[in-house]
């Protein structure tokens, strides 16, 4: 179910635009249909409000809160089932932004979600869970916004990261419309929507001509062609320094600083000539380099490098003038890397229990 067929079902029943964005407004929000100054004869033609309680029961139909459990880090996972059986991952990310007005006002403070954007992934990255069972399907774009919608029942969030399951350059449409609502009716701000890509020719002709601009995240994870190719081994065949020049064009085109994620892997990509490869791509450019040490997953062959390796390379990089944030990756305690939740789910013999949503409120 995609947001444009919703806004079918309510331009046969009469509405125009303005109504229709009234109802995916307050959706998208995670506000009931009902209340505010105005009763709703004031905002919606008849034919609508009769069939209103259809189509918010359709919307919320459309995915549900399977279960939850919170790291020490202060992320929760959520592993979300969908109409049709099929699950897939969110988590809700504490801020990484001051909260300036946090002491003066009440109620939990704002963070991130990260979304997924399919169940499964067709981009086969070698050390990614979700990887390893291929696509299944693609997420419709009104399936991405419920993942918001569940989230913003628990808490406010005001950044959305298309980091979860799956490629957002292989759903492009679905993602582009879901990011258009959450960025117009959906209260979030631009540079808060951020696309993360391994990188495709679309994003970079597409995006810059959207209403809603997205910040830009490229998964580089080394800076040379061959390794990267055995690393991401059905991503487009982009060679780094052409992926660090498109998106530095994207970047001056809105402002916004590129993302480059960079995935640790201990004996992989942590070597001191990976530090000057990225210093040379890097230097002088509009971007911001993550390095994320890699969230070990069982049965694979990959490891992280030790925290003292990854802060040194962190330092190296800031000397050689390259702006680097050192992430931990969300979830590590509870062995979450995205993808393990739903395939933990899968198999009857969890390694790691996760918390029914029914008794999550009990949980210390």
């Amino acid at each position: 179910m995609h947001l444009s067929d919703i806004r079918h079902q309510m331009r046969a029943l009469g509405a125009l635009p303005q109504h229709q964005d009234r109802v995916l407004r307050r959706w998208a929000m995670a506000q009931p249909q009902e209340g505010g100054r105005k009763r709703l004869e004031h905002y919606l033609p008849l034919a609508l409000r009769t069939e209103l309680p259809r189509i918010v029961a359709l919307l919320d139909g459309l995915a549900r809160l399977h279960s939850q459990h919170a790291a020490a880090d202060g992320s929760t996972r959520l592993l979300v089932a969908l109409h049709d059986g099929q699950q897939v991952e969110s988590v809700l990310l504490p801020s990484d932004r001051p909260q300036r007005h946090a002491p003066v006002l009440p109620g939990p403070v704002a963070g991130g979600l990260c979304v997924s954007t399919q169940v499964g992934c067709a981009v086969g990255c070698v050390f990614c869970m979700t990887g390893t069972a291929g696509l299944l399907r693609q997420l419709a774009s009104a399936e991405i916004v419920a993942q918001v919608v569940l989230a913003r029942r628990q808490r406010p969030v005001d950044k959305v990261v298309f980091m979860g399951m799956g490629e957002p350059a292989h759903n492009l449409d679905a993602v582009l419309e879901a990011i258009d609502l959450l960025g117009t009716g959906g209260g979030i701000g631009h540079k808060n929507l951020v696309f993360s890509t391994v990188g495709d020719p679309r994003v970079f002709e597409r995006l810059p001509r959207q209403t809603v601009k997205p910040a830009l995240a490229l998964s580089l994870h080394t800076s040379r062609a061959a390794l990267r190719a055995e690393l991401l081994p059905r991503a487009p065949r982009f060679d780094p320094q052409d992926l660090v020049d498109a998106g530095e064009a994207y970047a001056r085109a809105t402002g916004y600083p590129i993302q480059y994620q960079w995935t640790l892997i201990e004996g992989v990509n942590d070597s001191d000539d990976e530090v000057e490869g990225i210093a040379r791509l890097l230097k002088g450019k509009l971007a911001l380099m993550n390095l994320i040490p890699y969230n070990t997953v069982d049965g694979m062959p990959w490891r992280r490098p030790s925290w003292e390796r990854a802060a040194e390379m962190a330092r190296q990089l800031h000397q050689r003038g390259v702006l680097t944030k050192l992430r931990r990756s969300a979830g590590q305690d509870v062995d979450a890397g995205c993808g393990q939740l739903r395939a933990r789910a899968a198999r009857p013999e969890r390694r790691i229990p996760i918390v029914p949503v029914a008794s999550a409120a009990a949980e210390p």
